[in-house]
C-alpha cells in the first residue's frame, strides 16, 4: 500500500488571457512589492503594465523591485526584502520565470523574518535555523514554462561567496494565487523555451524513476512528459503557436504539482554554483543522457523508463534504452544536441571537485535514485557528459 500526502493550497488561474481576471480575486494585502528580473522583457512586452493595471483595479498599491538575476542570489533576496520593509509592503507579486518566482518566495520570507537568508539555509554552510514566521503572501505570475515554481513551496537560491546553490523551502512558500497565462510565454526565445521545457521534463522524469514515487505523482508526471514530448519541439520552432504554448504551460504546472527530483537536479545545482551564467535547463540537458543511461545500462529502472517511453510515443518499448533513444531524439528536436560544457566555461579538471559538493547542496533526493550513486559514479557521469 502507498502512503503519501497531497497539499495544494494555491488557487491557479490557468489559461490564455487569465491575467486579465486577476483583479477579480481577493488580494492578500494592501500594498505589493512587484518583483521582476533585471532584464527588459516584462516591460518590453507590456506584461508589467498589465500587472500594474490589475493591481490598480483591485485598489492595491505597489512598488517595483526589478533586480532579480538568472540564478538568483541571497543578496537579491535580501535587497528585495529590505525594499519591501522600507515601503510598507505586506505581500509580494512575482512576475517572471523560475528565478523571479524563487527569489520572490524568499523575499516574502525575509520581509517578516530577522537575519540573513543563509541563517536558514539547509546547505552545508547554511545556518539550518527554522523560519520563525510564515512568509508574507505571494501572488505568482509565471512568464515561462519550466520550473513549476508557481505551484510549489520550493526555491533555489545561490550564494556566490560560499559557492553554494541550494534549495530553500517552507510550507508558507506556496503562492496564494498563481496565474498561468500562456499569452505571457509567447515571447520566450526558442533557446530558452527549450531550456525551460526540458527542465519541466526532467522534473517529471526524475519523479517517475524516483523510488519514492506513487500513483498520484506518477499520474501528473507521465501526463507532463506526454505533453512536453508532443509540444516542446513545436513551441521551439514556432513560438507563436498558441496550442503548443498552452500545452507547455499545462505540462509545466503538472510537473510541479508533485515534483520528486532525484540526484540529477543536485548534480546540476553543483554545476550552477560554479558557473552562475549556466542556465539550469541547459545544465540538466548536458548531463541527462549519461545520467539516465547509467540506470538504463544497469536495468535499474526498466518499468518506469518503459512508461516514459510510451508517454513519449514509443510503441511497445522493450527496455530502458528505448527511453534513452526517445530522450536523445527530443533533445535534438528542440535544438540542444550540440550543447557543450566547455562552451559554458566548464573545464574537465574542475569537474573532479564536484562530487563531494553533491552532498552539500539541496536539489533532489539522493536517497531516491534507482541505484545508490557513489562519488565515483557521479564523477563518471560528469566526465562522460563533458564535451
Amino acid at each position: 500500500m502507498y502512503n503519501f500526502q497531497f497539499y495544494m493550497p494555491t488557487k491557479v488561474l490557468f489559461g490564455a488571457g487569465q491575467l486579465k481576471n486577476l483583479h477579480w480575486e481577493q488580494m492578500p494585502g494592501k500594498k505589493a512589492l512587484i518583483v521582476t528580473s533585471n532584464g527588459q522583457s516584462t516591460k518590453k512586452y507590456g506584461y508589467l503594465a498589465a500587472v500594474r493595471n490589475e493591481l490598480d483595479q483591485a485598489n492595491v498599491e505597489h512598488v517595483l523591485f526589478d533586480e532579480i538575476r538568472p540564478n538568483p542570489t541571497k543578496d537579491n533576496v535580501m535587497d528585495g526584502a529590505r525594499m519591501a520593509k522600507e515601503n510598507g509592503c505586506d505581500f509580494v507579486v512575482a512576475l517572471g520565470g523560475g528565478s523571479v518566482m524563487d527569489a520572490s518566495k524568499c523575499i516574502a520570507l525575509m520581509m517578516v523574518n530577522d537575519g540573513d537568508l543563509w541563517d536558514y539555509a539547509f546547505s552545508a554552510k547554511g545556518g539550518h535555523q527554522p523560519f520563525r514566521n510564515p512568509g508574507a503572501p505571494l501572488v505568482a505570475i509565471t512568464t515561462s514554462a519550466g520550473t513549476g515554481s508557481e505551484v510549489d513551496m520550493f526555491s533555489v537560491i545561490s550564494n556566490d561567496e560560499l559557492k553554494e546553490k541550494t534549495g530553500v523551502f517552507d510550507i508558507s512558500m506556496f503562492p496564494t494565487i498563481s496565474v498561468v497565462d500562456s499569452d505571457l510565454m509567447m515571447s520566450v526565445p526558442p533557446v530558452f523555451t527549450a531550456y525551460q521545457g526540458m527542465d519541466a521534463f526532467f522534473h517529471a522524469a526524475e519523479s517517475v524513476i524516483n523510488t519514492k514515487e506513487h500513483p498520484m505523482g506518477e499520474m501528473f508526471a507521465l501526463k507532463a512528459i506526454e505533453l512536453i514530448a508532443k509540444n516542446l519541439p513545436v513551441a521551439c520552432q514556432d513560438g507563436a503557436n498558441k496550442e503548443a504554448r498552452a500545452n507547455m504551460a499545462l505540462a509545466n504546472s503538472l510537473a510541479g504539482y508533485y515534483m520528486l527530483c532525484t540526484s540529477q537536479h543536485t548534480m546540476e545545482h553543483v554545476m550552477g554554483s560554479y558557473h552562475e551564467g549556466l542556465a539550469h535547463g541547459a545544465g540538466l540537458i548536458m548531463i541527462s543522457h549519461e545520467y539516465f543511461n547509467f540506470f538504463a545500462e544497469r536495468q535499474a529502472a526498466e518499468e518506469p523508463m518503459k512508461k516514459m517511453a510510451r508517454a513519449m510515443g514509443v510503441e511497445n518499448p522493450q527496455d530502458g534504452k528505448d527511453f534513452i533513444r526517445a530522450l536523445d531524439n527530443l533533445i535534438e528536436a528542440v535544438g540542444c544536441k550540440g550543447l557543450k560544457m566547455s562552451d559554458a566555461g566548464i573545464t574537465k579538471e574542475e569537474i573532479k571537485a564536484w562530487p563531494k559538493h553533491i552532498h552539500e547542496v539541496l536539489g533532489g533526493d539522493l536517497t531516491a535514485d534507482p541505484l545508490p550513486l557513489s562519488d565515483e559514479d557521479y564523477l563518471g557521469i560528469y566526465e562522460r557528459s563533458f564535451k
